[in-house]
């Protein structure tokens, strides 16, 4: 295959050209209701070529290898049209040549497990969920599994080969008591092996009695508060409120973004440390190599309060004269890689959890993530649950909690952050354009932030 690909590349009349293969096999389990609803199993099979003349860019997509050379002079093609109606900003930074073949090792290789042993695991999670309490009426299950064999080859002289697997699932409980109807469940997923889905029974039956609680649980009081939001509600924070606005895709055309994003700008405490990687496998953000064939390294955001970096491209590191990231990624061959998140993270801090709340005389304390929206610079985010915090202590539990504000008021109102870093992995992903969804993760500490907007009963 390397030889095949770049002798193909021969072909390429244009400044640089690269070619991507990947082979996808697909499964898809899900269950609603009270029963089984799908298996689903499907094999992708493809690549593209995407070429660069003058600035200019063409990209073709292919369902059949001997359609390469086709494709290879038609995305050059593309680009010297293109390069004739446009300035012609485009440029790539220099990165290292690589060769390379990848193979991750598992912890628990999905693949020695039979489909009948997958689906009698989930079912029983499901009658689990269903004989908790005559409260919940429902289950929802949904397990995602895919393995792709990805190669990259380029006129620079990189080729790379890598394995992936990607495991997300959510399992599910839905509790009813009139009309009110509660959802509570537990997240899943990996990169590395089929053990994430083993021994979910405690934390499972945990989902299913919070989510009965919930059901009488009063609403919290909206207003302004203290708010401690655990691991999980950190990670989805900083990933789409602050991550989001650090894809340079979305900023090197936008003067107004560039002001407002301009290295060295001191948005939070000296201690809030936030970093974007590829490392931590196991977890569903990481990756070894880029779908530009650029490792998938640390780059740090926001270091000692300060802003000191964003994920590139090669494209956009090169238009900015700064450093690729390792963060051009594409959900599938029929797309070009953009810039987008991997593992995105907050660094731990010195502070216990017991530090975090005894200093608050009224709060809340966000718990999990419901879901949520940015524009911009405001977010509006749910969380799946909350208990206030009276005189130091966690007292009741209150649902319907949701978070508002500014991104960057928030950063700076960040004044403690937990000790205790945990991952974030489920069945969704980010979503972007229209490339979703596209695994991702994080892993956080608790953080504690001052006059937080709080959604909730009048």
């Amino acid at each position: 295959m390397r030889e095949m690909l770049r002798a193909a590349l021969q072909l390429a009349e244009a400044d640089y050209c690269e070619i991507r293969l990947e082979e996808s096999n697909y499964l898809n389990i899900t269950f609603r209701g009270r029963g089984l609803e799908q298996i689903l199993k499907e094999i992708k099979y493809g690549g593209n070529v995407r070429a660069l003349y003058k600035g200019a860019w063409g990209f073709a997509a292919f369902n059949k290898l001997d359609k390469l050379p086709d494709m290879i002079k038609a995305a050059c093609r593309q680009a010297k049209l293109a390069s004739e109606y446009q300035s012609g900003e485009s440029k790539l930074a220099a990165v290292p040549v690589v060769e390379e073949e990848f193979m991750p090792e598992y912890t628990l290789n999905p693949g020695a497990i039979t489909l009948e042993e997958k689906v009698r695991i989930l079912t029983r999670y499901k009658e689990l969920i269903l004989n908790f309490h005559p409260a919940i009426t429902a289950a929802s299950i949904i397990y995602k599994e895919t393995h792709s064999d990805l190669y990259f080859v380029n006129t620079d002289g990189t080729f790379i080969k890598q394995r992936k697997l990607d495991i997300g699932a959510y399992l599910s409980a839905i509790a009813c008591k009139g009309d009110v109807t509660v959802t509570q469940g537990i997240g899943r997923g990996s990169s590395s092996g089929f053990d994430c889905m083993l021994n979910c029974d405690n934390k499972l039956r945990e989902a299913c009695a919070l989510a009965v609680r919930l059901l009488d649980a009063p609403q919290v009081k909206a207003g302004v508060y203290t708010v401690v939001c655990d691991q999980e509600l950190a990670g989805l924070f900083v990933h789409e409120a602050f991550g989001h606005l650090s894809e340079a895709d979305g900023i090197y055309r936008k003067p107004a973004a560039l002001e407002n994003l301009a290295l060295g700008r001191k948005l939070g405490k000296d201690f809030l440390h936030i970093y974007d990687s590829g490392e931590y496998f196991g977890h569903r953000g990481a990756m070894r190599y880029d779908d530009e064939g650029v490792a998938a390294e640390r780059t740090y955001l926001i270091k000692n309060g300060i802003l000191v970096g964003r994920l590139h491209s090669r494209e956009t590191a090169g238009i900015m004269n700064e450093q690729p990231t390792g963060s051009a990624r594409a959900t599938n061959y029929t797309f070009p890689p953009i810039c987008r998140m991997r593992n995105t993270c907050i660094a731990p801090g010195t502070s216990s959890f017991d530090d975090m709340l005894k200093e608050v005389k009224l709060g809340v304390y966000a718990v999990g993530s419901g879901g949520g929206e940015t524009n911009g610079e405001m977010f509006t985010f749910n969380a799946g649950y909350g208990y206030m915090i009276r005189d130091g202590r966690l007292a009741e539990l209150v649902k319907d909690v949701k978070l508002m504000g500014n991104v960057f008021t928030t950063l700076e109102n960040i004044d403690m952050i937990g000790d205790e870093a945990e991952g974030r992995d489920s069945a969704g992903g980010c979503g972007k354009n229209e490339q979703s969804w596209l695994p991702v993760s994080g892993v956080c500490p608790s953080i504690r932030i001052q006059n937080v907007i709080v959604g909730g009963a009048k």
